[in-house]
């Protein structure tokens, strides 16, 4: 048996699904409000809330707990790990029960099929967490010692849509090397050698502007506007990551609002979205340097990847320097099941997160 619960928290939303194997018997958005969630003062408040949520839309679909062979979850903020399918024990427990690094709706996640496996008398997982971390020591410099490069990114659909690229070529995913790239509210764009992502812009710190977040800042000129402005701490984290990109130069983050003002003839509009084209094809450059040059394939994937003005606009940059393959949206659901079934079927076993952390 191949049944499993796939569980996928959001900050308004909490995703789920059911899966045989990998055909999909049903899912369900569980929509929270605004004033629901701010009814609780830190997102771990929200577990027994959420966890009762989803035992009563799984009990209204004709399931019950004992019915699970195994769970998934979407890995929250852990310590750096290696990419790959992790069993859920205590030490992951623990570090997001605390918030050890830092708090955010996918900590839930791991802890609540943690709970419904112990029930269920089966085991929990989760696969390529956003901690997923294959630097080499190289990749970490930045510069300032006291200013490490951190590892984080999109990484459960750069893993996955690599899967699929290097299966398109006839390969095995640790076989060829690859840039990926995410598109979505924040841009990852990775280098994958082998299989592992060794270099990749933190989507929260820099890389290519996007829909909602500055990327890579002058530094001597972001120090002198702090100064010069005095902004709150939580108001210049929100001012860079949220309410920057897109948002800071056109008061939107829907690319289809944004390419239907191109449309009409808005020159500014278009100045923008082809600035954000420019940095991604800059950044997709500057990996394939990373890799030598040698590059099996260059994907695109995220929300964004559905645009072909973007798209064709990116590919019309790089694609002297390998084909470009085109994977619209993020299927998390699937990639989550997908790393749970490679464990239960022994195609690989599963990780310890205790004796993986770097």
């Amino acid at each position: 048996m191949e049944k499993s619960l796939i569980i996928n928290p959001g900050s308004t939303s909490t995703k789920l699904a059911i899966f045989d194997g990998k055909k999909e018997e049903w899912s369900k958005s569980l929509d929270h409000s605004r004033s629901d969630i701010d009814e609780f003062n830190k997102i771990i408040d929200q577990l027994s809330w959420r966890q009762e949520l989803i035992l009563e839309a799984i009990k209204d679909a004709g399931y019950q707990l004992e019915d699970f062979d195994f769970f998934v979850a979407r890995g929250g903020l852990l310590d750096p790990i290696p990419g790959g399918t992790y069993l859920v024990g205590e030490e992951i427990i623990k570090d997001l029960k605390a918030g050890k690094n830092g708090e955010h709706a996918s900590n839930l996640a791991a802890i609540i099929a943690y709970n419904f496996a112990k029930k269920s008398g089966v085991n929990a997982y989760i696969v390529d967490p956003v901690a997923v971390d294959e630097f080499k020591p190289v990749a970490r410099l930045s510069g300032l010692p006291e200013l490490p490069r951190k590892c984080q990114s999109h990484a459960l659909n750069l893993k996955a849509v690599g899967r699929k690229v290097a299966a398109s070529l006839g390969k095995n995913f640790d076989e060829i090397n690859q840039i990926g790239v995410h598109l979505g509210g924040g841009i990852s764009i990775a280098a994958l050698e082998y299989g592992k992502i060794v270099d990749v812009n933190n989507a929260n710190q820099g890389g290519p502007y996007s829909p909602e977040r500055v990327g890579t800042l002058p530094a001597l000129d972001l120090v002198n506007y702090i100064f010069e402005n005095e902004p709150k701490q939580a108001e210049l984290k929100k001012e860079l990551v949220g309410k920057g990109g897109l948002t800071a130069y056109l008061g939107t983050a829907d690319g289809r609002e944004i390419e239907e003002r191109i449309s009409s003839g808005d020159e500014k509009a278009k100045l923008i979205y082809d600035g954000m084209v420019y940095q991604i094809a800059k950044e997709i450059g500057a990996m394939s340097a990373v890799l030598n040059g040698k590059i099996s394939g260059i994907f695109l994937t995220g929300g964004l990847a559905n645009s072909d003005y973007l798209t064709d606009a990116i590919k019309e940059m790089v694609s002297y320097l390998a084909p470009v393959f085109i994977y619209p949206g993020a299927e998390e659901m699937e990639h989550l099941v997908s790393g749970g079934l490679r464990v239960i079927r022994g195609e690989e076993d599963a990780k310890d997160y205790k004796s993986e952390k770097l």
